[in-house]
């Protein structure tokens, strides 16, 4: 029996959708770090959902939807449309997985822009397929 004091916890598995039971959690997973980084973007740009959505092509509605977390409309294509279009490159990388680990996964890497050189590559996993 657990003490008055102490808090039960479980660790996570580093997806909080896979934690939580969701179906498709790992592209659900990133999609949201390309979202957050989308959002990001239009921040760094000081833009409004208005300017924004004219950037992307989208409407005002679904820039508030994509800076709220609310994806169930953007695939992951429409998503690097997005970044595409606010002036980020995205690079695809194909490479074999160690034998170690069973199937292959997906990372979201973001490389530091050149204001930020010095900082280091951050990389984010994403979702192991």
């Amino acid at each position: 029996m657990a003490n008055q004091n102490e808090v039960e916890f479980e660790v996570s598995s580093g997806n909080v959708f896979a934690d939580l039971g969701y179906p498709d959690a790992d592209e659900a997973l990133a999609k949201a770090k390309l979202a957050a980084e989308i959002a990001a973007a239009i921040k760094e740009r000081s833009l409004t959902q208005a300017q924004a959505a004219e950037v992307l092509g989208l409407t005002q509605p679904n820039v508030s939807d994509l800076m709220r977390g609310r994806l169930r409309g953007f695939s992951l294509e429409r998503l690097l449309r997005c970044l595409l279009a606010l002036r980020r490159d995205v690079e695809i990388v194909i490479s074999a997985a160690p034998r170690s680990r069973q199937g292959g996964q997906v990372s979201v890497v973001l490389k530091p822009a050149r204001r930020e050189v010095g900082r280091g590559v951050r990389k984010q996993h994403v979702a192991p397929v």
